[in-house]
């Protein structure tokens, strides 16, 4: 329903197909992505003549008015997204795997699993080279290279991390990259850069020094430092499942023999929600 209305369409049969339909084939596979996202929109908001309620016969609902209806009458069992479907949903740019790593943001990222693809082209994209990477602006611990050969995602980790362990986001990394251009006129390594982040959230965390009476106020330079770093602390926890190693179970006590630890309670299952058995039903 939304190729037929682009040019180039070759139609259901040789008779729709036109003389040279793919002459006028003008579209990138991107571009008609950023199409069909924009046409999905509309048509979930778009009445549908099929998409009628029982108890409103008269009037069309959009795909978007029959979920909510829906879901009002039978409810909805909420379920949390897995790490990878989080990863999905992070911003993404496209970088190519040199020897050393990959450059995002001024940092380098490198992991042993890149060593198959270093140098080499992903096969995907505008240019065919670069690959699909999706990073967290919240931490710049780590990024995820989308494995476009075999599948999955690879985990690269910032070089610097273990020199710089301070959980920061990029707004914390570029104000500190700003603060060392303004005071050199030599560009700061990447290292640098690190070093003065981990300073600035250091300085902030101890609080402020103490100061006469009658100082004058603070600079604008501090509180910006410190508004920085507030955000960093709060955004500091990530608030979705990062894959993390699990922890050790903790020591439970030793029962003697003639101590009872109790009955366990009947464990009763919760039904399994089935959405097309509850549109059957009348509400």
């Amino acid at each position: 329903m939304f190729v037929q209305h682009l040019p180039g369409h070759k139609g259901r049969s040789t008779e729709h197909r036109g003389t040279d339909p793919a002459a006028e084939a003008v579209w990138t596979i991107h571009q008609l992505q950023e199409l069909l996202q924009e046409w999905i929109v509309h048509w979930q908001n778009r009445p549908h003549d099929g998409l009628r309620d029982p108890l409103m016969p008269g009037k069309a609902l959009s795909p978007n008015e029959k979920y909510a209806a829906l879901v009002a009458a039978a409810g909805h069992v909420p379920v949390a997204l897995s790490a990878e479907e989080y990863i999905e949903l992070l911003p993404r740019c496209r970088r190519r795997i040199n020897s050393y790593g990959i450059r995002l943001g001024h940092r380098t990222y490198d992991s042993e699993e890149l060593n198959p693809f270093r140098r080499q082209p992903s096969g995907a994209g505008a240019d065919g080279r670069s690959w699909e990477v999706h990073y967290d602006p919240y931490d710049i611990s780590r990024l995820w290279v989308r494995n476009h050969h075999g599948g999955g995602w690879i985990t690269a980790i910032w070089r610097h991390l273990r020199t710089a362990p301070t959980p920061m986001g990029e707004l914390a990394w570029d104000h500190a990259r700003r603060i060392l251009a303004q005071r050199s006129t030599d560009r700061a390594t990447e290292d640098e850069i690190a070093q003065a982040a981990v300073a600035l959230l250091d300085r902030a965390a101890d609080g402020p020094e103490s100061q006469p009476v009658k100082s004058s106020r603070p600079s604008r330079r501090s509180r910006r430092d410190r508004k920085v770093a507030a955000r960093t602390r709060a955004t500091s926890e990530p608030a979705w499942p990062r894959p993390a190693p699990e922890p050790l179970p903790a020591s439970q006590p030793v029962l003697a023999d003639d101590e009872d630890d109790g009955e366990l309670a009947d464990v009763v299952p919760l039904e399994i929600f089935d959405a097309r058995k509850e549109a059957e039903k009348w509400w």
